[in-house]
């Protein structure tokens, strides 16, 4: 799925989605000739479009989220006559590449981790339709001339995360050689040059093997002391390693013996230090510059190197690396999962926001704030400029508590109380409220 030719780049973006509202009802009376008064007959309109983010493996950045932060989806249509229901937005796609992690920018908390193909995610639900005056028919009331504004559409800011989906992550300090052997080992062509941190983001890169056996190499910059806490981007590079299957880890044997143990033993700690399992991932130790090396002291430094799977080359040279290359394939795991390409597309998405029916009474610049979900949506889809849906409300907020506890809360005839984007004067005692808008 990656192009062969190709270098890539790696960002974080935080962006405001807005799902849209849904359409407001009807309010409208059938027609017939010969008939003066017709029954109820105005339509629901349609649900506001939510706010999708999907999966596109021809991505590869969150590069084209640069310049464009805010999303808002489209709203729903309105009800008609004739119990016509209006038209249901389209949702609008928001497309990223595997390996997106989605948070929640205010909590902090893990909405989705998308680390495949075929997966969609609706992060904002698009508000439900207002109901037409046909759905207020009832036994006490044949006839009512209201009808309910859209519900608005969610709305939230949340962060966008890549993780790197490679195969295996090319680490040590910086110039090692990384770039080089990327280079060497595929065909990609990342910056390279003889001063440390070349490599400011990720460059991806395919190997393919003998029996075109496919792997994904990333070139993770440069890891210093300290890159654990945070150190010179160190948290931003290390977690592009995170979803590897194997490390490859560099080490300029041309620095000597004790430099290059010394730069084996802190990258190590820092993998160490940052967790995530790092450490216990299968990894080889590639010891690079041999070129630059008599043959004593390549042999004594791989030597000196604790483990097994430790192998000398020279990437600048070439030489050593189609050694390398079958070490590679023959040591990388298997994958935990295979995702079959043309698997069926599945979609998840968050809970609906949960509409509690508590309410809170705060002060607020002089005036009394109401807040709370389903107070909100309530006086949110309520037609203002309408006396019999305002007496709905009024009744409701009554019905509700929400009368009584402006009272205890020493709310007096005649002060300001805001609830959502409304404004009211309240006049309590079943006496009709005054309405300004902001």
């Amino acid at each position: 799925m990656l192009p062969r030719n190709d270098r890539f780049s790696f960002d974080d973006v935080t962006i405001a989605v807005t799902a849209g509202t849904g359409g407001r009802g009807v309010t409208s009376f059938h027609r017939e000739k010969y008939v003066p008064v017709g029954f109820p007959d105005g339509g629901d309109g349609g649900r506001g479009g939510n706010i999708v983010v999907r999966v596109d493996a021809q991505l590869s950045t969150l590069d084209h989220f640069k310049d464009h932060r805010i999303f808002r989806a489209k709203h729903g249509g309105a009800g008609s006559r004739n119990n016509c229901h209006g038209a249901n937005a389209r949702d609008l796609e928001l497309r990223v590449p595997p390996g997106t992690v989605i948070r929640d920018a205010t909590s902090g908390l893990l909405i989705a981790d998308l680390d495949h193909e075929n997966v969609s995610f609706i992060v904002a639900h698009g508000g439900r339709g207002g109901r037409g005056n046909a759905k207020f028919v009832n036994s006490r009331h044949q006839a009512p001339t209201y009808s309910e504004l859209g519900e608005p559409g969610e709305d939230r800011r949340i962060e966008l995360e890549l993780k790197l989906i490679a195969d295996v992550g090319l680490i040590g300090l910086p110039n090692a050689g990384k770039s080089t052997l990327l280079a060497a080992l595929t065909r990609a062509h990342p910056v390279i040059a003889s001063y440390p941190f070349t490599t400011l983001r990720p460059n991806l890169g395919v190997l393919y093997g003998p029996h075109d056996e496919r792997v994904v190499l990333a070139d993770v910059p440069g890891i210093i002391e300290g890159a654990h806490s945070g150190i010179g981007l160190g948290i931003e590079f290390l977690r592009h390693v995170e979803r590897t299957r194997m490390l490859l880890h560099l080490i300029d044997g041309s620095a000597g013996r004790d430099e290059a143990l010394l730069a084996l033993s802190t990258v190590e700690n820092e993998l160490r230090e940052y967790g995530h399992g790092l450490m216990e991932k299968p990894h080889i130790v590639v010891v690079n510059k041999t070129d630059l090396m008599d043959g004593d002291t390549v042999r004594e430094l791989v030597a000196a190197v604790p483990g097994t799977r430790t192998l000398a080359i020279a990437a600048g040279t070439g030489e050593g690396c189609e050694e390398l290359v079958d070490l590679i394939i023959r040591e990388l795991p298997a994958r935990l999962t295979e995702v079959a390409e043309g698997i069926e597309e599945r979609i998840y998405e968050l809970p609906h926001t949960a509409l509690s029916s508590e309410f809170e009474i705060i002060p607020d610049d002089g005036a009394f704030r109401v807040t709370g979900a389903e107070v909100e949506r309530r006086v949110a889809m309520t037609d203002m400029n309408n006396e019999e849906a305002l007496g709905r409300l009024q009744r409701w907020l009554r019905y509700r508590g929400v009368e009584q506890a402006l009272i205890d809360a020493g709310c007096a005839e005649g002060e300001t109380v805001r609830i959502g984007r409304q404004e009211f004067i309240f006049y309590p005692d079943h006496r009709d409220a005054v309405r300004h808008d902001k």
